[in-house]
């Protein structure tokens, strides 16, 4: 088929990488049969009004992919991805059904993608990347290639982050970030600044750092400037942790105006800011990072654990300045080495060809569904939650401990995590962050939810029965 002429508004990827999926769509759909022939590269840059390199990588990817071969003298053939299939990467190979039960249920997690095509897609990005296996095990210089840091680039950019590429790492993940930012802020002893109630994993690594944690407190639009302020006064504090979009575990969004004077304050005291915007990317319209309110200060951490995946272990970082990112790429080599390049070619993947925002748009519908059925079951005002987070926030009704709670709920499915994890300077309260999404079904999440709200509804000795 010489006259095959692909309309790349088809595809979101770059026009080179859209001539590769368009030629793997149409294959799928019957446009494109084995054995047909695709114009010249020349020709089919004439028709699409677009440069000779641009049709010339696009075969190149296409290639790669297994989809065409190339016979000098002959021209340019549809091979169907056979020899894909015949090294075991056929889109309908059967899942490891050893692998099936592995989850950590205490973790805030993103829904698992259970939509046909975007399973898919995804298992799609994997094939491509498998063809560039053997450069992808060689030991890489720390902090992405030049084609993933572009990525990261890209994907910050849609946060209104345009840090130089010199200031941008990709980590394996955002824990190893977050530990070698404070190794390089703090020494033991010192204090860190953070939400009185935040994200257990700051807990631990100021811990493992013998650093002095001091909570903040909150008001529904989160930390208080004026206790920020006096704290920097009184404690001479070395950094700021904030969780500020969807907060873990409250849902809670800081808003603008309060961003700006966090800003403010720390800008006064030159208190550097650590902004774990793990959640930043699942709200169509999230309020600006700190981060591009005020770059000098900030280390800016956005995770595709809650976006995309937490199984690719990694994390977009952007240093503050050229000065920083030297000291951070030092340490951080010496601690992780690099992140893996095959994830991070994945991840690059799925951020060239749309991917990422295929998956995005899943967990926000997925979700948001989710919290209807929460809705549907628990009284109005009784719990905290955004529509689009993967938690709720609950205080339990009189008569329950958490602890008590926890250990009903324990078969429910659920991940309950009572707030001693999260509280940093004042008694816990009585009150748990139960997660909602992850593997759990539809089905039997609205089946533990109608459980979880009869035994609110009574006593612990109501609820249990012990014989």
């Amino acid at each position: 088929m010489t006259e095959w002429t692909p309309d790349l508004r088809r595809s979101s990827s770059p026009r080179y990488m859209a001539i590769a999926d368009l030629i793997e769509m149409d294959l799928r759909s019957g446009i494109l049969v084995v054995g047909d022939r695709l114009p010249a590269q020349r020709e089919l840059a004439k028709r699409l009004g677009v440069d000779f390199t641009t049709v010339a990588r696009g075969y190149v990817e296409a290639k790669k992919r297994g989809l065409i071969g190339t016979h000098v003298g002959r021209g340019t053939f549809v091979t169907g991805g056979q020899d894909r299939e015949r090294r075991g990467f056929a889109l309908d190979a059967a899942p490891d059904a050893r692998r099936l039960s592995a989850a950590d249920y205490s973790m805030n997690m993103p829904p698992d993608p259970d939509d046909p095509e975007l399973v898919e897609r995804m298992r799609e990005g994997l094939c491509a990347v498998a063809s560039s296996m053997v450069p992808l095990l060689r030991y890489q210089g720390f902090g992405g290639s030049e084609i993933d840091k572009d990525a990261a680039a890209a994907w910050l950019g849609r946060r209104a982050l345009v840090p130089s590429q010199e200031r941008i790492f990709v980590t394996p993940g955002a824990h190893p970030a977050l530990l070698t930012i404070l190794t390089l802020l703090a020494k033991p002893g010192q204090v860190i600044l953070s939400e009185n109630i935040t994200y257990p994993g700051i807990r631990s690594i100021a811990a493992q750092l013998r650093l002095s944690m001091c909570g903040l407190p909150m008001d529904e639009h989160g930390i208080l400037p004026d206790a920020l302020a006096h704290a920097c006064a009184t404690r001479s504090p070395k950094a700021l942790y904030l969780n500020p979009t969807l907060h873990n575990p409250t849902t809670l969004t800081i808003p603008v105006q309060r961003r700006e004077e966090i800003c403010a304050v720390a800008r006064k005291f030159r208190l550097p800011i650590i902004e774990d915007d793990a959640y930043g990317f699942i709200p169509l319209h999230a309020p600006p990072p700190l981060a591009s309110m005020a770059p000098d200060l900030t280390w800016h951490i956005g995770g595709l654990a809650k976006c995309i995946g937490a199984g690719l272990r990694l994390a977009f970082v952007a240093a503050p300045d050229t000065k920083s990112a030297w000291p951070f790429a030092a340490a951080m080599r010496a601690n992780s080495v690099m992140a893996s390049p095959l994830n991070m070619a994945l991840a690059t993947r799925w951020i060239e060809d749309g991917t990422a925002d295929m998956i995005l748009r899943f967990i926000r519908s997925e979700t948001s569904a989710r919290q209807k059925i929460v809705a549907a079951h628990l009284p109005a005002g009784s719990y905290s939650a955004d529509p689009i987070s993967f938690n709720i926030w609950l205080p339990l009704t009189e008569g329950w401990t958490r602890s008590s709670f926890a250990a009903h709920m324990r078969h429910s499915g659920l991940g309950i995590v009572a707030s001693d994890a999260f509280t940093v300077d004042s008694q816990p309260g009585e009150t748990v962050r139960v997660c909602i999404c992850g593997p759990i079904t539809r089905e039997k999440l609205r089946h533990s939810i109608e459980f979880m709200a009869h035994a609110l509804e009574g006593t612990p000795e109501m609820a249990g029965s012990f014989f």
